[in-house]
């Protein structure tokens, strides 16, 4: 939005901006804010940034905590929320004192990625397009302590809903792709969405009803270049958030909050670009890709398990990738076939818009460190020339729900556990080092952050297993 901080310094005046608010991610995906009066926002402060304390939000040791903010003027936006007219900004994290980039700092792990792309000379940027589901309810509430365990969530679409919801306009499970209104009860609040998202600098390609009836909602964003997109990512999911509560409802970006209903994804659209041309495109391959994008094709689906201890980083993500369905857990890429961990879209053929679409992903993944494992994992097939079709991964165009049995067992499957994820993750993870763009002990950090979270989920005693087993 803004070049020099003198268009800042305009801007603030001319729309009376009384607040500065200053967002930044830290290693798991959550954003965190500090705000400053407008007077304090001076050419100063950008110099040296805002301190804060790195160690809370788990970036650092107490003992060593000292960071400092400093904002991306580039990223610039009005946050429509507030009461007072605010006017936020991206940061980018820092030493205290050497004021160099931290290290863990997600963007900067995302700008090294696309720094080791440029220095390979296999292109010059990335562009990628993810696509947000998720879920609006009426209300959500859960507790968890020694002796109960529950939750419940309230949505005015679904069947079950209880009466005082009621309306009239239901919409069935595996219902809901495209509904229209009165059953589709959401859609000016997508729209709401949409337009904050448009007056932010995020353009919106459509939004419509998802297959899940209870309320799950679909919003597409074309395709930006690296950061720009993984910004989007949290900005997405803040302005969904913050609609929704205004609206006095509740949304979700979790994969799987209900039971037998549909799942939440966030597939990412990818292409390189060299010299302004895609290199991705060749009207001559299979599904009009190019030989090096096949190649790409064949890094990500051969280190699949280890990215996607980044993009699928939660237990609740393999609620969603269960085997059996028609879930992106096969190591195969293909034209039409949605249970393919890879789908070249049929309508994406020209030089602009020919791409692989990664569909396994969710958005509980940190979109900076899920967009560089991606990349890292397509850097490395192409620097080895690797044949997805040499190792197994297709192309298979047929529905693999009507083979045998015997002929399915032959296709690789992804991990279906947070801990198979780690596994894959501990035991490749070679190329995410190159070009120094992670290092190990950020790989160390991660893989013991998420033993712990499985471990957690596992120790705890299951509401269906007191249904199961109590008589036992």
């Amino acid at each position: 939005m803004f070049r020099t901080f003198e268009e800042v310094r305009a801007f603030l005046d001319d729309r009376s901006i009384e607040m500065v608010d200053l967002k930044f991610c830290d290693l798991w995906g959550r954003w965190h804010h500090v705000t400053v009066p407008e007077g304090r926002f001076d050419e100063k402060l950008i110099a040296e940034g805002v301190g804060f304390d790195g160690s809370s939000v788990g970036f650092k040791t107490i003992s060593a905590g000292d960071m400092v903010l400093v904002p991306d003027l580039s990223t610039g936006f009005v946050d429509p929320f507030w009461e007072s007219p605010t006017l936020s900004f991206v940061c980018t994290t820092l030493e205290a004192d050497t004021r160099q980039l931290f290290p863990y700092d997600p963007r900067s792990i995302a700008r090294r990625a696309e720094e080791h792309l440029a220095a390979t000379g296999i292109a010059d940027s990335s562009h990628w397009g993810p696509e947000f589901e998720f879920y609006v309810f009426d209300g959500v509430s859960y507790e968890n302590g020694m002796n109960v365990a529950s939750y419940e969530v309230q949505s005015i679409e679904a069947d079950w809903k209880s009466s005082e919801l009621g309306s009239g306009y239901s919409i069935p499970k595996h219902g809901g792709y495209h509904a229209i209104p009165p059953a589709d009860h959401l859609f000016n609040i997508r729209s709401r969405i949409s337009k904050h998202l448009e007056a932010m600098g995020v353009d919106v390609k459509y939004h419509h009803h998802e297959v899940g009836g209870p309320g799950q909602c679909e919003i597409e964003i074309p395709i930006l270049p690296m950061l720009r997109a993984a910004d989007a990512v949290l900005l997405v999911k803040y302005v969904t958030r913050m609609t929704a509560l205004e609206a006095k409802m509740t949304a979700t970006f979790m994969p799987k909050p209900l039971f037998a209903e549909a799942g939440s994804g966030m597939h990412f659209h990818q292409l390189l670009h060299k010299g302004g041309v895609n290199v991705c495109h060749d009207p001559a391959g299979y599904g009009t890709i190019s030989a090096l994008a096949r190649s790409y094709i064949a890094g990500l689906l051969l280190h699949g398990g280890a990215v996607m201890a980044l993009t699928n980083p939660s237990t609740n993500s393999y609620r969603r990738l269960v085997p059996g369905y028609e879930a992106p857990v096969s190591a195969i890429f293909s034209l039409g076939n949605r249970s393919a961990a890879i789908r070249i879209p049929k309508y994406a053929n020209t030089s602009e818009s020919a791409r692989l679409e990664f569909r396994p992903p969710d958005a509980t993944a940190n979109p900076y460190l899920a967009m560089a494992a991606q990349l890292m994992a397509g850097i490395d097939g192409i620097q080895r020339n690797l044949d997805p079709t040499a190792l197994g991964f297709g192309p298979v165009d047929e529905d693999i729900f009507s083979w045998l049995p015997e002929k399915r067992a032959t296709i690789k499957s992804l991990p279906t556990s947070l801990d198979a994820s780690m596994d894959a993750l501990e035991a490749d993870h070679a190329f995410l080092l190159q070009g120094g763009v992670f290092s190990e002990d950020l790989i160390r950090r991660w893989i013991a952050k998420k033993r712990l979270e499985e471990r957690e989920v596992r120790n705890r005693p299951h509401p269906y297993e007191i249904e199961m087993y109590y008589d036992l």
